[in-house]
C-alpha cells in the first residue's frame, strides 16, 4: 500500500514540474516581447515607469503599454510589432474604458459584453470591444480612442 502512495506522490511530482517547465516556455515570447517593447517606449518616449503590458492581434499586431512619463502622468504607448512605429497618448486625451463602453450601450444593447481592450485600427488608437447578441453570434466594434467616434461595427449573425 506504502509503495502506491509513493508512486502516485512521484508521478504527480513529474506531472507538475512538466506543467511548470511548459508554461514557463510558453511564456518566454511573451516575456521577451515585454522587455523589448518597454525599451522601445522609454527611448522614443516619456515613458518612464511601465505599469501594463499587452499583445493586440489586429489587422497588425502591436505591443501597448500603460504607465507613466516624467510628469507622472498616466500615458499609453502602442507600438507596431513589426515597424516599431511608436503612437503615444496621454489617458486623460482619451476615452476611458467604461466611457467607450458606454458608446457602444448608447446605440446598441448586446446580450453580453465580452471585452474591452485598447487596439489600433488603421493608424488610429482604439477601444475593441467584443459583444455576444442574443443568437450567441460574436460582433466586434472599434471606438476611436480620442473622440468616440465608433468606427467600425462587424456584427455577426
Amino acid at each position: 500500500m506504502k509503495k502506491w502512495i509513493w508512486i502516485i506522490i512521484v508521478v504527480f511530482l513529474i506531472g507538475l514540474a512538466v506543467s511548470i517547465n511548459t508554461y514557463f516556455k510558453a511564456m518566454k515570447p511573451v516575456k521577451s516581447a515585454r522587455e523589448m517593447a518597454e525599451e522601445i517606449a522609454k527611448n522614443e518616449t516619456d515613458l518612464k515607469n511601465m505599469d501594463s503590458f499587452q499583445l493586440y492581434n489586429g489587422k497588425e499586431s502591436y505591443y501597448i503599454l500603460e504607465g507613466k512619463n516624467d510628469d507622472n502622468e498616466d500615458i499609453i504607448v502602442w507600438i507596431n510589432e513589426k515597424t516599431h512605429q511608436v503612437t503615444e497618448k496621454r489617458k486623460k486625451d482619451g476615452l476611458t474604458k467604461q466611457e467607450a463602453l458606454n458608446i457602444l450601450l448608447s446605440k446598441q444593447t448586446p446580450e453580453k459584453v465580452n471585452a474591452v481592450r485598447l487596439g489600433m485600427y488603421d493608424g488610429l488608437p482604439v477601444w475593441e470591444i467584443f459583444s455576444h447578441t442574443d443568437k450567441d453570434s460574436i460582433n466586434y466594434h472599434w471606438i476611436d480612442f480620442e473622440t468616440g467616434e465608433i468606427l467600425l461595427t462587424i456584427e455577426n449573425y
